[in-house]
């Protein structure tokens, strides 16, 4: 066996790769750019709707200019073709698209100690508007956002776009631990639940055309999708010990080398044989609640 087949400087290599992120000005979305510009991206398109955020993240995170900002709506069939147009025109093929945009509408906060009168009561107040926007951004999004960018990732397995033998094209959707919460809710965890079967079924869709889709269900980041899940008065959230081992098996909120970690395996060699998967990255969060995972 040739030594450099496990030497991990290729291994785990993004050199070259070309990436687009929504929701990548902030949040996961900006971890997950700043692990690939960091190691070598030729490209990492940055996609959000506030222009000066998007700017100043792609700023922090750009080594020589391969974080690139664009502004547009991922809720917006016209603005997903002005994106793919424009990365066609610039570069002519991704690698790897991210979808990981999110919304998270106002929380229910139902308890269980509360009568079924009462939940039937606070769960009316809901707008079902906004069970259409979070479904607008969480699921059908997604779809639109992988559908726009096809032809540019089936572009991106054709030599030389290829960055590296082996290492098919790939759509990774962000979902969320949430998606297998079974004692909440509230739309955002059933619009999880719909993203991650879409992983799964756009994966057997696409493999014919070798356009791999996995998926990651984070647990608690610093976010602000995250805000009011865990105590705000938890002065270092992220350091390990903060956080209840019965909340949080790792005692700590995930962080951006948690991230990188993640990203730096799909993307590269290490990840080439995963299709279809979606992977829990959340300090055992998921084994201390009901869940379905």
């Amino acid at each position: 066996m040739e030594p450099s087949i496990v030497d991990r400087t290729r291994l785990f290599s993004v050199e070259g790769i070309v990436a687009v992120i929504d929701g990548g000005g902030t949040g996961i979305g900006l971890m997950f750019a700043r692990a690939l510009a960091a190691n070598g991206a030729r490209k990492v398109y940055i996609v959000g709707r506030r222009k000066e955020i998007l700017k100043s993240a792609a700023q922090s995170a750009s080594i020589n200019g391969n974080v690139i900002p664009v502004v547009g709506d991922v809720t917006s069939k016209t603005s997903l073709l002005a994106i793919a147009e424009k990365v066609k025109q610039e570069v002519g093929y991704i690698n790897l698209l991210i979808c990981n945009s999110g919304y998270y509408p106002p929380r229910l906060n139902i308890k269980s100690e509360q009568s079924i009168s009462d939940i039937a009561h606070k769960a009316l107040q809901q707008d079902p508007e906004e069970w259409n926007r979070t479904f607008a951004t969480n699921t059908t999004a997604v779809a639109f956002t992988s559908f726009a960018f096809l032809t540019l990732l089936d572009a991106g397995n054709t030599p030389p776009n290829s960055f590296c033998p082996g290492v098919k094209s790939q759509i990774l959707v962000t979902t969320s631990i949430g998606a297998f919460n079974r004692n909440n809710s509230e739309a955002y965890h059933f619009s999880k639940s719909a993203a991650t079967h879409l992983v799964k079924s756009f994966a057997s869709s696409f493999a014919p055309y070798h356009i791999r889709v996995n998926g990651i269900a984070p647990g608690l980041f610093p976010t602000d999708l995250a805000a009011g899940l865990f105590d705000p008065n938890v002065a270092e959230p992220s350091v390990e010990g903060s956080l209840a081992r019965d909340f949080v098996p790792a005692e700590r909120l995930g962080g951006t080398s948690d991230m990188a970690g993640f990203v730096l395996y799909a993307a590269s060699q290490a990840g080439a044989y995963v299709n279809g998967n979606v992977m829990v990255v959340d300090g055992g969060r998921l084994g201390v609640v009901p869940s379905s995972y």
